[in-house]
């Protein structure tokens, strides 16, 4: 199996423009060969708190049709992060598309304390199972949190997929705990960042895999647009910018 990360340099809440921006980065990753691909956290509207409300939407809503299309007609799976409705208020989603089959999304169950304000937790961990292979969402900050990695992982999960929005000092403390992660686990480590402005902060990137035993295989800079392929059987990290 492939598995393609994307590292994007979303636009403040412009779904429309962000969606051409998505769809671009499906085309190449179908091209390829990828049989999935994920992108960071609310890459569809840029990591806004203060927006979200105003732009939540549901995991059926119209707007998303063409991403459902691509999904179906080449054969790949996509994770697009956006605010999605919940019945009491708002959730931090990855939207989760597959061929000819329903929709699916996974909320962010741990907070960091400023998004509370905004974000009400999800609840449940969703294990996706994709050719074969069991993956486990997580969504920035509790990506970082021992408890989170722990139940995916007694939930059978096989691959742990981290969609972030990350400051300079986000992205040390995962270069230094993702590894640790892979390594208690034998469970590979990807983490899909944003690069930009998002809210009060500078986003990074530095969007990086690492192997089941927590060797970096791969990473972007901080300031590029590009994508990385993970060949789950071989280990293998194909690099493209964009």
């Amino acid at each position: 199996m492939k598995i393609c990360i994307a590292q994007i340099r979303p636009y403040k809440g412009n779904i429309a423009a962000n969606t051409k921006a998505h769809l671009g980065f499906i085309e190449l990753a179908v091209f390829l060969q990828a049989d999935a691909i994920f992108f960071p956290e609310l890459s569809l509207t840029c990591y806004e708190p203060e927006l979200a409300f105003a732009l939540a939407t549901e995991q059926e809503a119209l707007q998303l049709r063409p991403f459902q299309r691509i999904s179906d007609s080449s054969h790949i799976a996509i994770g697009l992060g956006l605010p999605v409705k919940s019945l009491t208020g708002v959730q931090i989603g990855m939207v989760i598309f597959r061929p000819g089959q329903p929709r699916l999304t996974y909320s962010k169950q741990q907070l960091h304390t400023d998004e509370y304000p905004y974000f009400e937790p999800g609840s449940g961990q969703l294990i996706l199972q994709l050719a074969g292979k069991k993956i486990a969402p997580a969504i920035c900050y509790e990506s970082l949190q021992p408890a989170h990695a722990e139940n995916a992982f007694n939930m059978g999960a096989q691959i742990y997929l981290a969609s972030v929005a990350k400051s300079a000092s986000g992205v040390t403390k995962a270069r230094q705990y993702y590894p640790e992660v892979a390594g208690k686990y034998a469970m590979p480590v990807l983490m899909a960042n944003s690069i930009g402005f998002c809210d009060n902060f500078l986003s990074v990137g530095n969007s990086a895999v690492w192997s089941k035993t927590g060797v970096l295989l791969g990473q972007l800079d901080q300031d590029t647009e590009g994508i990385l392929v993970f060949d789950t059987e071989t280990e293998e990290v194909v690099q493209q910018l964009v």
